[in-house]
């Protein structure tokens, strides 16, 4: 009895011991990359002690935010890039974006109600001024160009959810009876004389904001018949894209209603924004497609006080479900949600640089998920994935996307930016919780750690220094020592 009881003592002590060692040899996969070697997988041990005092740490029960989607936006442009390239070709790059197996999973998509700035021109689903019955509406431009685009990622992944927001409303819905808001003797044929409308008179400039001023007219005809009319239109392009297999489970009732355009857009003020949006887009929505979800957005303004007039509307919690933010509205995205906590957040747009194509872009954008997962959002939504070429917008804008098209030998790139999304979306999947995170800031050392459904640890870094970066991060009571190279991004996942 003796001798049993020592030997079960004894392999009680060795599995103790294996189990101690398996916990502190505990390994990662570690992914990297540089401008000059992306993608390189080695893998790293945790370590019993730190070299340093840890940028992060986490104990893996932080009740963070669970992450819903990754996404992708549908343009003409982009559909007119991916034809250019031979059908095989073709698939390959649907699958790396779409598929579940492929590289980047995205499960959602956005596209535009009537023409955006990457449609091939401009055009709406209803020309016909007066129309208030909608007896004209029809998508049978989007049959030709977005339609066979999303069709085509739905066979890759047939579950994709959709959410529409509107650049412009049909021209004569308006108060100039054009598609831009501004004029540009360059790029639209508006006549200045109309851009008296938007700021009426010349006030103080503040550089600090986004816009500089803001406009003191909304651009949409605020008539109750008009404003009527354009919800229904909301609920008639739903229906629309339901025929065709297409469901919209969110919209927003405008894209960037603080940029004053020159390609389709729609200036819009704080108190038109309330009265549309209360009175009828959600009451319309709510009786004929009481399945979709109504957000505010998408906002694009750092101008704190004029989102909180909106959201500080006592009719808002019954009106929208969530809140979307772009370019300059990224930077009051905290503050918001630290003072209404109760509504869902998402990214919407991200931000698509000036067509270089680059290492830079690249860093700009890994950064970017960084600050939006590691501040509540629960998705996010890339702008063009392919474009050809300088990436020219049909108004000229030269622009980035995540694959490059080149038009004379028909062949396609993966650029930089591509990885700086793969380093994040092909691990941190639908269900992971963002655990903790560390903006960038001054140290350029972004640091994200992520639970996945798997109950796996993800941590994402990036170093965006001119020099070696040596980082420790605390994972429980172990430690993630590493050195980043200079201008480098990391993905290191529990095995």
């Amino acid at each position: 009895m003796k001798n049993i009881l020592k030997r079960t003592a004894l392999f009680s002590g060795l599995a103790m011991v294996l189990s101690i060692n398996d916990v502190y040899a505990q390994s990662f996969e570690w992914i990297s990359s540089t401008e000059k070697n992306i993608w390189k997988q080695t893998k790293v041990k945790l370590q019993t002690n730190s070299r340093q005092a840890p940028l992060l740490e986490v104990n893996g029960m932080e009740e963070g935010t669970v992450f819903k989607a990754w996404g992708t936006c549908f343009n003409e442009l982009g559909w007119d890039a991916l034809n250019m390239l031979p059908r095989k070709q073709q698939e390959t790059i649907l699958r790396q974006l779409f598929a579940p197996e492929g590289d980047l999973k995205f499960t959602m998509g956005r596209f535009s109600m009537n023409a955006n700035d990457y449609a091939r021109n401009w055009y709406s689903c209803d020309e016909v001024p007066g129309d208030f019955q909608l007896k004209h509406f029809n998508i049978n431009r989007d049959k030709t160009t977005l339609i066979p685009f999303i069709k085509a990622a739905q066979q890759y992944n047939p579950d994709m959810t959709f959410w529409v927001s509107p650049w412009s409303p049909p021209t004569w819905m308006k108060i100039n009876h054009y598609y831009s808001v501004r004029s540009d003797r360059n790029q639209n044929q508006m006549s200045p004389l109309s851009d008296v409308a938007l700021f009426e008179e010349s006030k103080e400039k503040d550089t600090k904001v986004f816009p500089q001023q803001l406009t003191v007219n909304d651009y949409f005809i605020q008539d109750p018949r008009y404003l009527q009319t354009y919800a229904n239109y909301f609920c008639k392009f739903i229906d629309a894209y339901k025929e065709q297999d297409i469901p919209v489970s969110m919209v927003m009732f405008q894209n960037e209603s603080w940029s004053y355009t020159n390609y389709p857009g729609c200036a819009w003020t704080a108190e038109g924004i309330i009265r549309f949006n209360t009175e009828y887009l959600a009451p319309t929505l709510k009786k004929q497609h009481p399945e979709v979800k109504l957000y505010l957005g998408t906002i694009n303004t750092n101008r704190y006080d004029v989102i909180d007039q909106i959201l500080s509307d006592p009719r808002m919690p019954e009106t929208i479900q969530g809140i979307g933010f772009q370019w300059e509205g990224g930077q009051i995205l905290p503050k918001l949600r630290a003072k209404y906590p109760q509504y869902r957040y998402v990214q919407t747009e991200s931000e698509c640089g000036w067509g270089a194509f680059d290492w830079k872009a690249a860093e700009h954008t890994f950064s970017l998920m960084s600050h939006y997962l590691g501040n509540g959002c629960e998705e996010y939504t890339f702008w063009n994935a392919i474009l050809s070429d300088g990436g020219f917008s049909g108004w000229g804008w030269k622009q980035n996307s995540l694959i490059h098209v080149d038009s004379q030998t028909c062949n396609a790139t993966y650029t930089p930016e591509y990885y700086a999304v793969k380093h994040y979306s092909h691990y941190v999947t639908p269900g992971s919780r963002i655990l903790a995170y560390k903006p960038a800031k001054e140290k350029k050392t972004p640091v994200m750690v992520v639970m996945t459904p798997q109950k796996k640890q993800v941590v994402i870094v990036g170093n965006f220094n001119e020099d070696t970066k040596e980082i420790t991060l605390k994972l429980g009571s172990r430690y993630l020592n590493v050195s980043l190279p200079a201008h480098s991004l990391h993905t290191f996942i529990e095995k």
